[in-house]
């Protein structure tokens, strides 16, 4: 699925988001406008900011709220890579130096915050409380999921845990994005839920596909070494699977006990994996997640924007980056 497909209904709003972005630096520190431009010149297919705008637009939300929340959106999810890059000791993403590699912690810090700051002001002049309440109630589940991961998922090998922590990391910012655009439309109660659980299942199936790719990617493409999860310690549903295959196997025995901390075990792992069919089930769950997202349309009538969310969702499964 190629993301032009879904894209298109939106390319040109999509601009008027970016703009928007910009404009949060206008009267920055000069080394803050650099920073915000680099940022948003190295972004991805600005997926959660069209996600926004589809369901808006289908349902007649109006453009300029729409465009207010795609920029706020995209500003949060910004703002938490400048921090987990930093986290992470991270020096690329998407193949591009991260902020981190740039500049020194305190800075970087700084500038995670600046935006942060940018993305709650944005949220705050859609006029709309219950929006508001909305991105402040996500922001708070996206850095307790992070804390979560660092102090408690170490070498965990349980299901509830993972889909906590990407839901916490991923699906919740999917589910408020289309929640948020619903909420600001003409649309009833019913619909509103429909999106809601729409963007809930489309972010489930898109940190699942990244876990896979962190196995399966290109490391190029992909901007860190192939099993880089496992090698920090962090679980994901293609470990799950193979664990539950394999639970004697000794590389899995040994991850509650720090085992990740020893490269070569941990390599071995991460080849192990890779020739399993683990992927392959992991992936057929995130299929599985993808078929709830598209049921969620079912009642939506017939529109441009209707395909192209039905096609974004497709899109999700079948990225290679």
């Amino acid at each position: 699925m190629n993301a032009i497909t879904f894209l298109s209904p939106v390319n040109e709003q999509i601009k008027l988001v970016e703009e928007r972005m910009r404009e949060q630096a206008d009267f920055a520190h000069a080394d803050l406008r650099a920073a915000m431009e680099h940022l948003i010149k190295a972004g991805g297919k600005r997926i959660r900011p069209s996600l926004g705008l589809l369901v808006g637009n289908m349902l007649a939300a109006p453009l300029e709220k729409l465009v207010t929340l795609g920029a706020a959106v995209e500003l949060l999810h910004t703002a938490t890579l400048v921090h987990d890059d930093l986290i992470d000791g991270a020096l690329l993403r998407r193949g591009t130096p991260t902020l981190n590699a740039r500049w020194s912690p305190p800075a970087t810090v700084l500038t995670g915050d600046f935006i942060f700051a940018r993305a709650a002001k944005l949220a705050a002049e859609t006029d709309d409380l219950r929006l508001m309440n909305l991105f402040a109630d996500t922001l708070s589940i996206i850095v307790n999921g992070e804390l979560t991961q660092m102090f408690s998922a170490r070498g965990l090998i349980d299901r509830d845990n993972y889909y906590k922590r990407i839901y916490a990391k991923t699906a919740s910012l999917f589910e408020m994005t289309s929640h948020a655009a619903a909420m600001v439309s003409p649309a009833n109660d019913e619909i509103i839920k429909c999106m809601r659980e729409f963007g809930y299942q489309l972010g489930m199936a898109f940190q699942i596909v990244d876990d896979i790719l962190d196995f399966t990617g290109d490391q190029t493409s992909v901007g860190k070494p192939l099993g880089s999860d496992l090698h920090n310690g962090l679980v994901t549903l293609p470990s799950i699977y193979f664990a539950e295959s394999n639970p004697t196997d000794a590389d899995i025995l040994s991850l509650a006990n720090g085992g990740w901390t020893n490269h070569d075990n941990m390599t071995r792992l991460v080849d192990n994996i890779r020739a399993s069919d683990a992927t392959r089930k992991a992936m057929q769950e995130a299929e599985n997640y993808i078929d709830r997202a598209i049921a969620c349309l079912g009642n939506i009538p017939q529109s441009a924007e209707r395909d192209a969310l039905e096609n974004l969702a497709k899109y999700v499964v079948d990225r290679k980056i």
